[in-house]
């Protein structure tokens, strides 16, 4: 092909937050597919949070980014040429090809999308990976029941508006946390949530008290820091907590000072028989057909709505994803990487 494959790399890692030096733009000539795989153009790249831990070295849930390779992430993608009898030119197909133009991918690998039925950048947030951790891990862990009160933070994002709204389905009472006036409004407004407190308030633990007036059933955690310090006091007997994300902490390079608070807080976790899960949303594999069911429905019914926030341009990726990070995204974060 005459076109080359743009990249962005991992130049170095960051300690502490991540600069524009810590990535690398290159080119190298577009690849081609052998038997079994397929050469795919990339049309939509999702950026998202548990990005920043795949620049680190030290372990985790998954394996590092090697210095000098591809940033890793979800993408929507066209074959561009097939050797794989399951796919032909011009499917569309969601991927993990990363932060790139062209990929080789094994077509055991790929999922073919429906564009008839929904914008297919919505494969990589509400109908795709955001959605359904916001789905698995608010009824498989939260478990809410009709006339709690469930608390989310970062709700204005992808994650955090699915779990405000299914919340809701589910008969529960929605309280979004979130970062100033406009995205406040938007919870408020176009989702529907019962209440909305601003984390930037000087105020921000007294307006939630404020707005939980019977306390907090289901606590869905996406930030850490001082949020969960308003949150935990508010916390019901029996009260469940999803850890999803901590995203205020992503950054972090020691321990925060101060005392040590853990025993207090286990100490608080025995006497109100409180449960605080982490988890992976792949673990709940198996609930993904329900899930994909039932979001299409709901999206199709107006009982979920969802925002995206796309900007242009492979090369916009590193300034967007640390954008993220400092949470000026407002909705689902994409690259439009290609027509």
């Amino acid at each position: 092909m005459s076109e080359h494959n743009q990249r962005i790399l991992l130049a170095s890692r960051p300690d502490g937050k991540p600069a524009p030096e810590h990535f690398k733009l290159d080119a190298v000539p577009v690849a081609e597919p052998a038997d079994g795989q397929v050469l795919l153009k990339v049309l939509f790249l999702s950026l998202d949070p548990y990005m920043r831990g795949r620049m680190n070295a030290g372990k985790s849930y998954a394996k590092p980014v090697e210095v000098g390779d591809v940033m890793e992430g979800g993408t929507v993608a066209r074959v561009v040429r097939s050797r794989h009898p399951d796919f032909a030119e011009g499917d569309v197909v969601l991927s993990y090809s990363g932060w790139q133009s062209y990929a080789v991918a094994d077509g055991a690998t790929l999922r073919k999308i429906d564009p008839s039925a929904a914008p297919v950048s919505t494969a990589l947030g509400v109908l795709g990976m955001p959605g359904f951790t916001a789905y698995a891990g608010l009824l498989t862990i939260g478990q809410p029941k009709p006339g709690e009160t469930v608390v989310v933070a970062a709700a204005s994002g992808a994650v955090g508006s699915a779990v405000g709204q299914i919340a809701k389905i589910k008969g529960a009472r929605a309280v979004g946390i979130a970062g100033g006036a406009d995205k406040c409004a938007f919870l408020r407004d176009e989702l529907g949530f019962d209440a909305v407190v601003d984390h930037r308030a000087p105020d921000f633990a007294t307006q939630l008290e404020a707005a939980c007036p019977q306390g907090i059933d289901v606590y869905f955690e996406n930030v850490g820091g001082h949020v969960w310090d308003a949150v935990f006091p508010l916390l019901n007997d029996f009260a469940r907590v999803p850890v999803c994300g901590l995203i205020a902490q992503y950054n972090d390079t020691a321990p925060r000072p101060g005392p040590d608070r853990l025993p207090g807080v286990m100490r608080e976790i025995l006497s109100r028989s409180l449960l605080i899960r982490g988890f992976i949303q792949r673990e709940f594999v198996d609930q993904r057909p329900a899930f994909e069911r039932e979001m299409a429905a709901w999206i199709a019914s107006g009982q979920v709505r969802y925002r995206e926030d796309i900007v242009d341009g492979l090369e916009s990726a590193p300034q967007a994803f640390i954008g993220l990070l400092e949470g000026r995204n407002f909705g689902k974060l994409v690259v439009r990487v290609s027509e």
